[in-house]
């Protein structure tokens, strides 16, 4: 084994089974005795081994989110890739066009009017020769259809060689880089484009703060362009796998010559692996992906857009607690390159990042389409008008009235289910998880109690536990209650529900929002996989339900989660030259947070918000760090608490900053999830520096009171306290 080993996977032995490791470094030396230690099985050198950047992202994260740099490793590879299986180099098959084939494309009657698969593929090789891999990611039949065409001569395959330790220079990055027309774009959206250009080369983070349907994608296409026309490679991420397909679609329409892949936990094994390592050879042009393809390796990469920066979907919430979005910007300062963050409701701390003058922005005060209007928002009031089954009468005339004008309506509540919870109407006592300190959520279709958090299930209780009642009645409502009771009042209406129970099949949420795009559905019903990115110019209506559960929350976010929600909910009415229409069903119609929403002012809300963070010394004022634990022994998480916490004091008093402050051990917000009792430690620090420096001395004596009763993890930023 030499040094140009070093960043390649390997198979190791562990115990009594075979494991997955990537080689960090080599050494003479070790204090393991000699008989204890265990040769390599095999060392993975098929497969392209990580750069000297990629371990420079890795060691970020590590020392930033305090987190071991192996598992970190791990986590950025494709599953398939971490197998303890040996991997054999394939070389990757090349199809081109004959003569013949070009022949075929030219002459009328060639090919018969139903071929359509046929000529798409000899449309694609046309331009130049393409492999295997990247047009089957462009038709699902790719196989049969190549084999087709071999047979009629029309296409041949040939292998080529290619060191996988090598990244390729992609050779056709003028053709890739030539968009297709679009729409005629508006001065803001050019003076965007020219402003974000202008950085190429350079590290640059910019906000591009524009208004629901004011056109942020056009600027990310014509900026990608730009990046490709320059031989450079384009990351996108997306904060749901539900907006990858929608977005891929786009992005093939305009670049149609351009080898784009997906990373997303969704995909199968097989193209996931394929992609990653297109991309990390360089043939890759354009990665569309959700927070896990920021890892993806990429050695001509000229620009990073991440759309709805302000998502929470873009922290990771177990394991390795990474925030994508702030992983890019570093990202984007290694490989000095534009990152453009775009968002119609931007995140506190990036908008203070501009007042900082760390982040550029750039805005887009006005919707793209001619025609376009933002949509007019009003309120439901339910202290006067009652709601049953969670919808008004208000409402539903909207949104009959709506369907009857040939026209869709969507209904956002962001719940699953068909109801929070069953009541006994007798003593008020509802089921709960056996196993979380949680109810349990009522499913009707499938007449099943669900927990949430778990994953529990139970039969629906013929009488109440505690007072043998048989009057058990559901208590608020959830998508399903409000399917039901929109299907019964509208019978004739085509109605979909999308949400986390009617999407679980790979491609469910596409072939919905395809029905929807087509005109084939008159009202959607859903929680916030609805809530952002999706364009469909026949939704006039937006109705929204349940929206008030944000004004009771303990969580000092809340407040910017419900706007950012409520804002880009509102954004899918009116999206082209029909007006839109939302209305709101609450009972605190005055609220300040709700007249925000309604003047569509977000920048007002965000002067005010901080003013409140600033008073109550919140972040982006602050930096947080939460030290998470569970154990299944009450004892144990105790013991250790209350260890880590007088370590964490001792640290503080040789260590003295008056911007420190660590707050007690507390019971976590679920305080018992999956039979485990779970508790948190918050430490406040007045400057990122100064929370790094503690936690680099605090941790290490941490990790003396582990124990194989209590797990815990660092959470660094937390985006829920």
């Amino acid at each position: 084994m030499t040094m140009d080993d070093i960043g390649h996977v390997v198979i190791v032995p562990f115990g009594n089974k075979k494991l997955a490791g990537v080689i960090v470094g080599l050494s003479d030396e070790t204090d393991v005795p000699a008989e204890k230690l265990k040769p390599i099985i095999h060392v993975q050198r098929a497969l392209p081994k990580f750069s000297a950047d990629d371990f420079a992202l890795f060691r970020f994260c590590e020392s930033y989110y305090h987190y071991p740099l192996g598992p970190i490793a791990l986590n950025a590879l494709s599953p398939a890739m971490r197998v303890p299986k040996p991997i054999l180099a394939r070389s990757p098959r090349i199809v081109d066009i004959t003569a013949s084939g070009r022949a075929a494309l030219g002459a009328p009657g060639a090919l018969a009017a139903r071929a359509v698969a046929q000529r798409m593929m000899l449309a694609a090789v046309l331009g130049a020769p393409q492999t295997e891999a990247e047009l089957k990611l462009r038709h699902a039949r790719a196989a049969s259809v190549l084999s087709t065409l071999l047979k009629k001569g029309w296409v041949r395959i040939s292998d080529i060689a290619v060191d996988a330790a090598t990244p390729t220079t992609h050779a056709r990055h003028h053709t890739t880089g030539t968009i297709v027309p679009g729409p005629t774009l508006t001065i803001e959206q050019r003076n965007a484009i020219a402003r974000i250009t202008a950085q190429r080369g350079t590290f640059a983070p910019m906000l591009l703060f524009g208004v629901t349907a004011s056109g942020k994608t056009e600027v990310y296409l014509h900026v990608i362009a730009d990046a490709l026309m320059h031989g450079r490679q384009a990351l996108v991420l997306v904060p749901e796998i539900n907006l990858t397909p929608q977005f891929l679609r786009q992005v093939k329409l305009r670049f149609p010559h351009a080898h784009i892949v997906q990373q997303n936990s969704g995909m199968a094994a097989v193209p996931r692996m394929t992609g990653y390592l297109d991309a990390q050879s360089g043939r890759a042009d354009i990665v569309i992906g959700t927070r896990l393809a920021v890892f993806t390796p990429m050695p001509r990469l000229g620009v990073i857009v991440i759309d709805e920066e302000h998502d929470q979907s873009f922290k990771q919430q177990e394991g390795f607690r990474y925030s994508a979005r702030d992983v890019a910007i570093f990202r984007a300062q290694q490989e000095k390159c534009v990152v453009v963050m775009g968002s119609a409701t931007p995140s506190l701390e990036s908008v203070q990042n501009v007042a900082r003058g760390r982040f550029e922005q750039l805005v887009l005060t006005k919707r793209a389409a001619t025609n376009a209007l933002m949509p007019n928002i009003a309120f439901i009031d339910l202290n006067h008008e009652r709601a049953e089954h969670g919808l008004s009468a208000t409402l539903i005339n909207a949104i009959a009235e709506t369907v009857q004008r040939g026209e869709q309506a969507l209904v956002f509540i962001n719940r699953r289910g068909y109801s929070p919870a069953l009541v006994c109407a007798q003593c008020a006592a509802t089921p709960e998880c056996k196993r979380c300190s949680a109810r349990l959520v009522f499913h009707q279709k499938v007449r099943r109690l669900k927990c949430h958090h778990c994953g529990y299930q139970s039969k629906v209780p013929a009488a109440c536990a505690s007072c043998g009642s048989h009057e058990l009645v559901p208590a608020g409502q959830g998508t399903e209650r409000i399917e039901t009771a929109l299907r019964e009042k509208l019978p004739t209406a085509r109605i979909a529900r999308v949400d986390r129970d009617s999407t679980r099949k790979r491609g469910a949420a596409e072939k919905i929002f395809d029905a929807a795009a087509a005109g084939e559905i008159d009202v959607l019903i859903g929680t916030q996989m609805l809530a952002k990115g999706h364009d469909f110019p026949k939704i006039t209506l937006v109705g929204v339900v349940n929206a008030d559960g944000a004004m009771f929350s303990a969580d000092f976010r809340a407040a910017e989660r419900m706007v950012a929600q409520l804002c880009q909910v509102a954004g899918r009415a009116g999206r082209a030259d029909l007006p839109g229409r939302v209305l709101i069903q609450t009972r605190f119609a005055t609220h300040p947070l709700y007249q925000a929403v309604a003047s569509q002012d977000h920048a007002r809300f965000t002067e005010m918000a901080l003013a409140e963070r600033k008073s109550a010394n919140l972040p982006p004022y602050t930096y947080l760090a939460l030290l998470r634990a569970e154990a299944k022994s009450t004892d144990a998480i105790d013991a250790f608490m209350r260890d880590v916490a007088l370590s964490a004091a001792a640290t503080l008093t040789t260590r003295p900053d008056k911007t420190l402050h660590i707050w007690d051990p507390v019971p976590a917000p679920l305080a018992r999830k999956a039979d485990h009792v779970r508790q948190q430690l918050m430490v406040q620090a007045g400057s990122r520096g100064a929370l790094q420096k503690f936690l680099t001395a605090w941790l290490p004596l941490v990790r003396q009171h582990e124990s194989r009763a209590v797990k815990w993890v660092i959470d660094v930023d937390p985006l829920e306290v």
